[in-house]
């Protein structure tokens, strides 16, 4: 294994103050426990938004805190949920009046924890939980995962509550917005998780892993490695079936990378994905591309899709300003 580290137990810790001191102007770390929070003023009443999860998906949560987004951003030891004492200390410390509202991925050690911080939490609070993975079927056990929709959840509720949405409106929002949220990934490697010090699993030179999660497992199904072309098509046509778009619906189209994807990849998935919906009659109406929900240094990509109509169009084009996403600011 080779990694750019000093050592595996410091590596979280040393991370996080090299982020602090890179956005010094948006986001503040709290040490102990550890969470980030916006470094801008929160409006009083405002809605705080608090998220989190293992770390190894960066920029997700850390790099998504600030004006029109989170409030917010508890990260764990990688690939390992934060703590129900960081959610908590996080959730007080950003709490206006308005209530505080939960981002939460659907992992079982991330809903106990979070489920925790909300029973210990003094205010009123709710929780969205994100399950935009359709990799798995509807009635998995564990139900399915939360992955790069999140994202996609974080940025327009994190614009309603600063329009003023209450508590009980963004918890009905956030609901709206990942039931109308799909993603499907596929990897060409694994990760190397820097405890383990090799690779979660091995792929053949000809093969693939269909229907990855973000946390270097298993996918669905290996198969034999195909043409972009034909990749695109698997993920795309298991999305249509699943959200079935109509002809004319506004969709937005957001290719992430898992982290080892170039963008010169990234962007033909893109174009082929753009294609495949567009024959469809649908309308790319917003994109974003790039490695914004990854896996330490998976080579893989995943495509979401969500429907829009004119509410989401309005959040997801309001002003943000976070240490990787922002714009009218």
């Amino acid at each position: 294994m080779k990694k750019f580290i000093n050592g595996v137990d410091s590596l979280l810790d040393d991370s996080l103050l090299g982020f602090a001191q890179a956005h010094a102007g948006i986001a503040t770390l709290n040490s102990h426990p550890r969470f980030v929070k916006r470094a801008t003023p929160i409006t009083p009443g405002k809605v705080a938004l608090v998220s989190g999860g293992g770390s190894g998906h960066e920029p997700l949560h850390i790099g998504l805190v600030g004006f029109g987004m989170l409030d917010a951003a508890c990260p764990g030891q990688v690939f390992t949920s934060p703590t129900p004492d960081q959610l908590l200390a996080a959730a007080q410390s950003v709490e206006s009046g308005g209530g505080v509202l939960f981002i939460v991925k659907n992992y079982a050690g991330d809903i106990m924890n979070f489920e925790i911080a909300a029973e210990m939490l003094g205010c009123a609070n709710a929780s969205v939980v994100v399950d935009d993975d359709i990799a798995l079927p509807k009635d998995h056990p564990i139900g399915r995962r939360g992955v790069a929709g999140t994202l996609i959840v974080e940025k327009m509720l994190g614009a309603a509550a600063e329009l003023g949405m209450d508590l009980a409106s963004c918890k009905a929002l956030g609901d709206k917005i990942k039931g109308r949220t799909a993603s499907m990934g596929v990897t060409l490697s694994s990760c190397t998780v820097p405890a383990l010090g090799k690779p979660t699993f091995t792929l053949g030179d000809t093969e693939m892993e269909m229907g990855v999660g973000i946390h270097g497992e298993h996918g669905r199904q290996t198969l034999p490695l195909s043409s972009a072309t034909e990749i695109v098509e698997t993920l795309t046509h298991a999305i249509q079936l699943e959200l079935k778009p109509a002809k004319g619906q506004a969709i937005l189209l957001h290719i992430n990378g898992f982290g080892a994807t170039p963008l010169i990849e990234l962007y033909l998935i893109y174009q082929l994905a753009a294609q495949y919906w567009q024959g469809q009659g649908v309308i790319i109406a917003r994109s974003l591309v790039g490695n914004y929900t990854t896996a330490l240094d998976m080579a893989g990509c995943s495509i979401t899709i969500t429907l829009l109509d004119e509410e989401l169009l309005k959040l997801w084009d309001a002003p943000v300003h976070t240490a990787h996403l922002r714009w009218g600011c």
